[in-house]
């Protein structure tokens, strides 16, 4: 982080810094984290050793869309590679940068919401070790052609803190896609990263975040999402990496004619754990969001989801909806899922629920006849029903990159014979 680091930092990073020490370790009692593997939260074991790494190949390796609008690579948080093409008037910067040229728009900005789903002690340490980041700021009435792509790398058993703050002015669009990955496949590593989201009044945000560290990895991330009145905001998670991975995602929906969609693809194999914490916090009236969580596990991985959707008094016509679906692709694999509803409003449509099942063999006959293998057949499905979340990112160019990431682990599961 930069040596110039703003008062109102400094002084926020040693509250958090005792805040993380004060709050109590997670415990397997507690509701906000029932089914989790509280043993992953052991951080003891990494040895702090970061590896030496060819950056030009790191940089090489960040491959993503064709012609993003801008394109950031961090390896263990420090930038080591820019580009840009983006307007004047748009703020994108590492956020290092940001806090000493942008002092008093982050601050605006950073951290305001309550982490509230279980990880508030990891929020507080993210806060005060946080070095590094990204920090997009979109005016009012600007539209982002293409795409901001980051690469996140992790390298060595270390522990990284990225830090992504968005926001869009009124009547702005913009969106940003997040890859985080490891330098090589053996090496434990942990990433606890944040994700502050801010859509300004009438614009639209997309967000997107691919999750492909090696499997011997953990990450916690969480994403907390602002939408002001007739605002959209479209997040995205894609898991296929990560030896455990917790995912959580708060959205509230700040003024009428706000609109939240979270979306969610995860294909776990092995011994991997995805834990998915969901709120859909409905503060004001006539408001609307819409969850759907699509898991597909192998071998003898593990899913949770618990999703509350939420509708404070006077938070009339709401319309909410959630679901998690589970697919089995093994006899030895386990999902939990807890989804629910807390309304205190009238006039609301809400609903939630969630599914768990096999493929068919009805489904596999109907292959098999047309010349399609059992094993191919089944990868198909699979395949298709991940497509669902994906298509609802209603952009080509997206839907592609994250499609490529899903093949790549589906070509993987093959190869193993999961």
């Amino acid at each position: 982080m930069t040596s110039t680091l703003p008062a109102w930092f400094t002084a926020r990073q040693e509250s958090a810094k005792a805040r993380y020490e004060s709050i109590p370790t997670p415990k397997r009692g507690d509701e906000q984290w029932r089914f989790a593997n509280i043993k992953q939260l052991k951080f003891e074991g990494l040895s702090g050793v970061v590896k030496d790494t060819d950056t030009s190949e790191i940089i090489a390796r960040s491959t993503g869309l064709q012609s993003p609008a801008a394109k950031f690579v961090f390896l263990n948080d420090e930038v080591i590679s820019t580009a840009s093409s983006l307007p004047e008037n748009v703020i994108c910067l590492p956020l290092a940068e940001a806090l000493e040229k942008y002092s008093e728009l982050v601050e605006a900005h950073f951290m305001k919401q309550e982490t509230r789903l279980g990880s508030a002690k990891y929020a507080a340490l993210h806060q005060a070790s946080v070095k590094n980041g990204l920090f997009v700021h979109v005016p009012d009435g600007v539209e982002v052609e293409g795409s901001i792509e980051i690469h996140h790398w992790l390298s060595g058993e270390t522990t990284v803190f990225p830090h992504t703050l968005i926001v869009t002015g009124k009547s702005s669009e913009v969106r940003v896609i997040e890859i985080f990955r490891s330098t090589d496949d053996t090496t434990p590593g942990l990433s606890i990263a944040y994700k502050d989201l801010y859509a300004g009044p009438n614009s639209g945000l997309d967000y997107i975040a691919i999750q492909e560290l090696n499997e011997v990895s953990r990450m916690i991330a969480i994403k907390e999402t602002s939408t002001d009145r007739d605002a959209r905001s479209k997040s995205f998670i894609l898991n296929t990496g990560a030896s455990w991975a917790r995912n959580e995602s708060l959205s509230r929906l700040e003024a009428p004619g706000a609109h939240s969609d979270m979306l969610s693809v995860s294909i776990p194999d092995h011994e991997q754990e995805y834990d998915q914490r969901t709120f859909q916090h409905h503060v004001s009236p006539n408001t609307n969001s819409d969850l759907l969580y699509k898991n597909t596990l192998y071998g003898h991985s593990k899913t949770v989801f618990s999703g509350l959707i939420s509708v404070d008094e006077k938070a009339h016509h709401t319309d909410a909806y959630q679901t998690c679906r589970n697919l089995f692709m093994s006899d030895d694999c386990e999902a939990n899922s807890m989804p629910g509803l807390e309304i205190n409003a009238d006039q609301v449509a809400c609903s939630h629920g969630s599914t768990s099942a096999q493929i068919a063999d009805e489904e596999i006959f109907y292959l098999q006849a047309r010349g399609i293998a059992p094993d191919q057949a089944r990868q198909l499905i699979a395949r298709g029903y991940s497509v669902e979340a994906v298509m609802r990112l209603k952009n080509e160019e997206t839907e592609a990159l994250i499609l490529k990431f899903i093949d790549e682990k589906f070509a993987r599961i093959a190869t193993a014979g999961s």
